[in-house]
């Protein structure tokens, strides 16, 4: 049987009512597909509708003090940071900030994402090493904790079982979600899935292992010193500006992704639920804001219909995949997206929206993307 697919989803769905303090009323049932195996229809979606399980429920959250001490301080010296940076730090300090920054983001996006958390590629060990680093410069938990939340997320999308449930609103869905105790459903939830995959990955478990170790290494002490002793920074835009700064700024970055693109935007895709397409938020995220796209198709690498719209993540993939590092790179066939769009789009598709019958053969060499590796 396939991981985390329908039966093995289904008998599993009744542990969670023996987990303490959560009651299997419906509230949390399978919402989104994950893999290629969840899904029940020729266009990539589940057989009934789910949209009356998206909803949460009505309780007091219980807030975590210390989480939202921290994000304050955090929040404030990043504020501080990016004065510093146009007031006092040098030009090859704010340079290396930015290349850690890209470096994180791809740690999330190409590794933690798209390869860990969706297997859309496969990838050799020097690529998963690499993954790894860049992974554990960013510090959003480690990977294997990140894919474990996220494969809850797509499975139970916009329940009381998803971490970052959008039904909650912007807040929560940005940061909130991290000020405040997981709801019961999450933790159960997360119990029942499939990790098998990523227990089976050395490099993904030796971070996990050693991750409290590694990570203040690669997220914080290294990236203020480096600048110290490099080029002579001083300790105070160190710490303010390459640290402090470029880490809560990616922090948001990302978190934009559960928040902003959960609510501004078009739902060319489906129209039935929260992620939208969102350009703003894409360019930041090196091709993650084209969500509602994603939460239709997860299992594809470019998370977007087109791989070149804002989208350098699929442009790295792409690269490792040129030398042999990346391969097995999974995509949706055009058929089955066009079958989609008619059924449950919004109407906004560039294509099978306002341009079905319009289309001009000379508008259509602009706007169609042929993406050659498929």
């Amino acid at each position: 049987m396939p991981p985390n697919s329908k039966e093995s989803t289904d008998k599993c769905t009744g542990l969670a009512s023996e987990v303490p303090g959560t009651v299997d009323d419906g509230s949390s049932k399978q919402t989104g597909v994950l893999f290629e195996a969840d899904v029940e229809t020729n266009d990539g979606d589940l057989a009934v509708s789910t949209v009356e399980f998206k909803r949460a429920e009505k309780r007091k959250l219980e807030l975590v003090w210390r989480n939202i001490i921290l994000f304050a301080y955090v929040h404030l010296a990043a504020l501080y940071g990016g004065y510093l940076m146009f007031t006092q730090a040098k030009l090859a300090t704010t340079i290396f900030a930015a290349g850690l920054y890209i470096c994180g983001m791809l740690g999330i996006t190409g590794g933690a994402h798209r390869l860990w958390a969706h297997r859309s590629y496969k990838a050799k060990w020097p690529l998963r090493l690499i993954l790894i680093v860049f992974n554990t410069i960013a510090f959003q938990d480690a990977a294997y904790h990140w894919a474990r939340d996220h494969r809850v997320h797509h499975k139970f999308s916009e329940t009381d079982a998803d971490p970052h449930n959008a039904t909650r609103g912007f807040f929560f869905s940005h940061v909130g979600w991290l000020l405040t105790k997981k709801h019961p459903d999450v933790k159960a939830k997360g119990k029942i899935l499939d990790l098998s995959d990523l227990h089976a990955d050395p490099i993904l478990m030796f971070q996990k292992k050693h991750y409290f170790v590694l990570m203040p290494l690669a997220c914080f002490i290294l990236p203020t010193i480096i600048p110290v002793l490099c080029w002579n920074e001083s300790l105070t835009c160190g710490w303010l500006v390459a640290t402090m700064f470029r880490w809560c700024f990616q922090l948001n970055m990302t978190w934009l992704v559960n928040s902003a693109a959960h609510k501004f935007g078009g739902r060319p895709y489906d129209k039935n639920m929260n992620p939208s397409e969102n350009a703003y938020v894409a360019t930041m995220t090196f091709g993650e804001g084209w969500h509602n796209y994603h939460h239709v198709f997860p299992w594809d690498y470019k998370t977007s219909e087109w791989g070149n719209r804002l989208n350098m993540t699929a442009r790295f993939i792409d690269l490792f995949a040129k030398i042999g590092w990346a391969y097995d790179l999974k995509s949706v066939a055009p058929d089955t997206v066009k079958r989609r769009v008619w059924r449950t789009g919004d109407g906004s598709h560039e294509l099978w929206g306002w341009g079905d019958k319009d289309l001009t053969p000379e508008d259509a060499k602009d706007v169609l993307f042929v993406d050659k590796m498929n």
